[in-house]
Parts: structure tokens; sequence; C-alpha cells
């Protein structure tokens, strides 16, 4: 892992961190540690204790429930709205999932000591990881949710709303085949929808980048779908997979 000491990546540029009086964020502005996230990198694998908590600033990380046999299916996303490893500050061994950098960028780094330390003092600190603790819980409630009722396409539009959601751009780089492994269905699938997003005017896509063409309309497929659920054949819900 690259650290980044380019004055590009700043605290700030993290909602969370963004959000601390100055008081709390100077107390830990000796120990943040910028770094370079690569595609793939794998923060924290499932069971294990965290090292350090991530607050991305521009990467983008998926947590992945794993099965026992070897599938594996994205149960949140976590971006500059967040941060990566809620499993050292809520007292858990070991974390129920893998933490994989999704999109490449930057992120600050915090030792896991660290933040112990200040949970316990019931501060400003405090509420803001609890606080999102919550949100992040109702994040993994709506998207098993999601994989049980909706269609692939409602599920494709709504992991790229996710995507964007979390970047700087209108555009992800993301391959069919990983759109499929995190949403737990068979390439074939992802395929079709992405063509038929692709035919309406949605999105266009090429060698990994979709390009998100038509944003109002992929929020109103999400809730009006072109392809009733019944018809996901294939897909793999993380709610028989758990």
């Amino acid at each position: 892992m690259k650290t980044c000491p380019s004055p590009t990546c700043q605290p700030r540029q993290n909602l969370l961190l963004a959000d601390l009086p100055e008081a709390d964020l100077a107390g830990w502005a000796a120990d943040l540690q910028p770094v370079k996230l690569s595609l793939g990198q794998v923060l924290c694998e499932s069971g294990s204790t965290a090292a350090y908590v991530y607050f991305p600033t521009t990467a983008i990380v998926s947590l992945l429930y794993l099965t026992q046999d070897g599938e594996s299916t994205e149960i949140a996303v976590v971006g500059r709205d967040g941060v990566v490893g809620i499993s050292v500050f809520m007292g858990g061994n070991g974390t129920p999932s893998r933490s994989v950098v999704q999109s490449a960028g930057e992120a600050l780094r915090l030792p896991a000591h660290r933040v112990k330390q200040e949970i316990t003092q019931a501060g400003a600190i405090q509420a803001m990881l609890l606080g999102y603790t919550q949100s992040l819980m109702a994040q993994m409630a709506q998207t098993a949710a999601c994989n049980r009722y909706h269609s692939i396409d409602q599920l494709l539009c709504r992991r790229l709303l996710m995507g964007l959601d979390r970047l700087p751009s209108e555009a992800l780089m993301m391959t069919q085949e990983l759109l499929a492994n995190l949403l737990g269905v068979r390439r074939e699938g992802v395929t079709a929808a992405a063509l038929r997003l692709s035919q309406a005017g949605l999105i266009s896509y090429s060698r990994g980048r979709i390009a998100v063409l038509d944003r109002a309309s992929l929020e109103q497929r999400v809730a009006n779908p072109a392809q009733p659920a019944k018809q996901r054949g294939g897909a793999a819900l993380m709610s028989q997979q758990a």
C-alpha cells in the first residue's frame, strides 16, 4: 500500500471527518495517514481483526459476504460518505465481511487502537461512528430486500447509482463480470440488462467503463422495472446464500 503525501488527500474530503468539530479532528491529525488504494486490494478479510479503519476520500470499497463454497455478494458500499472497519469500535473480534477496493483512489487510515480510545469518550467522534453504523446497517437491510425482490435491471440501476453517489464523475470503471460478482447474479444476466439500458440511451459502456447518460431515468427504472423480478433466472439471492 502506498502513502499519498499529496495535499489533495485531505480529511475534510471524507464526509464523516468533515462533520467533526475542529478540536476532535485535530486530535486525530497526527495519526491519520493518507494512502492510495488499488483496484481489488483487500483491506480486511472476513473473520480477521482489522488493524486499521479507513476513511475513503476518492476510493470506493465493497463489503462482501462470503459463502462456504467460495461465492460472494456485495452487502454494502463505502465511499467518501463513510468508514471501513466498524467492527473495531463495535466490540467484535473479527469482521463478518471482506473489504475489497472496488474503485481505486485515496483514503485516510487510522490505527484501530486510536479508534478504540476515542469510542470510550462518549464525545462527538463516538456519536459520528455510531450514527454511521446505523446508516450502514440500513443500507445492508435495503440491499437484502432488493436482492430478494428486484429484477436484474433494477439491481444494476441501483448499483450504478450507488457508485455515482460516491464519485465526482458520471462514469464508473467496472466490468460486467465484476458487476455480476457484486450483485450475485450470472454474467449473462448483467450483459442483457446492460444492453437494455444502453439501447434505451441510459448508459454507454466499453472496455470496463460505464458512463451514465441519463441518471433520472436510471432512478425511475429502480422504482419501475423493465422486467418483473420472477424473470431473474439464475440470480443468487443473498438471503438464500446466508
